[in-house]
């Protein structure tokens, strides 16, 4: 018996939202030895599925498998739009063999732009429904799994994916600690360093820490994260206490600055 496809779904549906049971289905329904691991990102969030769109793929990457991508924010054109019509579904090959499906909106593939190998339009429906990931695109996801050509489109040049945003929230964890999308290497501090940090309208100080528990309980650090691979991404970390709820519970994708 072969082994199962390994696809991991991340969207913007909600956690909880029976969307998800429903794209699961229509992938199991075409491809019964599929194993799914579903991520909920926030709605319109492409700054939070890029995120982690880089961090399976980069991170412990299961070359067999493929992760699948649908946060479209529809925001490529501000006009009526033409039976749902969308941003256009792409695929794409990281240097390390991992392959990714998803819709190319906004900062979705900024934070794996430097690890593209190749890119390519998907040749499927982007218009006609309203829900594309459920009924258009799982075709070309277990089709791209599997090898078929037939899916790949022309060539897209990664250049053409936007940079990305460093001083903004990447995501926030269940402990409140702030994970952000500035990276150790962008940094210059020195460790025990005291730092301002403003963000949602408050200023507090945080210690530039190599280690996130290189501070007394209570204390803010900002520190590289457990997320981002062999180059940290820097988290807004307050030890035993909740970042998020210290800033007034800001929203991912928020700006903050730190001087």
């Amino acid at each position: 018996m072969s082994s199962p496809l390994f696809i991991q779904l991340v969207a913007d549906y909600g956690t909880g939202d029976p969307a998800f049971s429903e794209v699961i289905q229509k992938l199991v329904s075409l491809s019964p030895n599929v194993q799914v691991y579903a991520t909920s990102v926030p709605a319109f969030s492409t700054i939070a599925t890029g995120f982690w769109t880089a961090q399976f793929g980069l991170v412990n990457p299961i070359l067999s498998g493929i992760i699948y991508t649908n946060t479209a924010p529809r925001k490529d054109k501000k006009d009526s739009r033409e039976k749902n019509e969308g941003e256009g579904l792409v695929f794409a090959q990281l240097k390390n063999g991992m392959k990714i499906v998803g819709v190319n909106a906004g900062f979705c593939f900024s934070f794996i732009k430097p690890f593209i190998k190749k890119m390519h339009v998907v040749n499927v429906a982007n218009k006609g429904s309203q829900f594309r990931s459920r009924d258009f695109y799982p075709e070309a996801v277990i089709g791209i799994a599997a090898g078929k050509t037939q899916f790949i489109g022309q060539s897209v040049n990664p250049e053409s994916i936007p940079e990305l945003d460093v001083n903004c929230i990447g995501w926030i964890d269940g402990y409140g600690n702030i994970k952000t999308t500035t990276r150790r290497s962008q940094l210059n501090f020195k460790p025990g360093q005291p730092l301002t940090v403003t963000l949602n309208n408050m200023k507090r100080t945080a210690f530039f820490t190599d280690g996130t528990f290189s501070v007394r309980e209570g204390e803010l650090a900002f520190a590289p994260g457990s997320s981002g691979g062999d180059d940290r991404f820097m988290e807004i970390f307050l030890r035993g206490l909740s970042a998020w709820r210290e800033f007034g519970k800001p929203k991912i994708e928020q700006e903050f600055i730190v001087e």
